[in-house]
C-alpha cells in the first residue's frame, strides 16, 4: 500500500502550519503571549485616556501609543498569517512544492532540491486540519500534506495507516 501527496507550500499552507504549531506544541507559550499582549493593549488605551490631570490629549505620545496599539492588535489577530508569511520567506528556493510517498517502512519527500527519506519515528506529533495532515517535528518545524491531492486511498485510510505506523494519535486542529 502506498499513499501519495502533492503539496504546494504557499501562504495558505504556511498559515495552516503556523496555526497548527500554535495550537499544539506552542499552545502554552501562545496563550501566555496572548494574555500579555491584550493586557498591554488595555493598559495602553487606559493610559492614553486617563493619564495626566487634563485627561485625553492628542499629542505625539498619544499618537505613538495608538499606532503601537493598532500594530499589537493586528499582530494578535493575524498571528498565524504573519508567522506563515515569515516562514514562507525563509524557505529555500525549490522547496515550495513537495511530492511525498508513504510506504510500509518509511516515507520519501521529493522537492526540486532533492529527495529525503524519513522514518515514522521522527514526528513528535501528528495533527490534522480541514485541508492538511501535519507532521510536527519541533516547535518550529513541520511538514504539511494536502488532503485534496491524496492518492492511494482516502484521508480516513491514511489517518489509520499513519497512526498505526507512528504509534501516535492524530490530533484534530480547528
Amino acid at each position: 500500500m502506498e499513499f501519495k501527496f502533492e503539496t504546494v507550500y504557499d501562504q495558505k499552507a504556511f498559515t495552516a502550519m503556523a496555526k497548527t504549531l500554535r495550537k499544539t506544541v506552542r499552545k502554552k507559550k501562545s496563550q501566555r503571549s496572548h494574555i500579555f499582549g491584550w493586557i498591554v493593549v488595555v493598559a495602553a488605551v487606559l493610559l492614553a485616556f486617563f493619564a495626566g490631570d487634563e485627561g485625553f490629549t492628542l499629542d505625539f505620545r498619544t499618537i505613538v501609543t495608538a499606532v503601537a496599539v493598532v500594530v499589537m492588535i493586528a499582530a494578535l489577530i493575524w498571528e498565524d498569517q504573519i508567522n506563515g508569511y515569515v516562514a514562507m520567506k525563509r524557505t529555500l528556493p525549490g522547496t515550495n512544492r513537495s511530492i511525498c510517498s508513504f510506504r510500509e517502512f518509511g516515507y520519501c519527500s521529493e522537492t526540486d532540491m532533492g529527495k529525503t527519506q524519513w522514518s515514522y519515528d521522527k514526528p513528535v506529533l501528528l495533527a490534522e486540519t480541514e485541508e492538511y495532515f501535519v507532521f510536527i517535528f519541533s516547535s518550529s518545524h513541520a511538514q504539511l500534506y494536502d488532503k485534496s491531492s491524496i492518492s492511494g486511498g482516502t484521508a480516513d485510510e491514511f489517518r489509520s495507516f499513519i497512526e498505526r505506523k507512528t504509534g501516535k494519535k492524530v490530533q484534530l486542529v480547528k
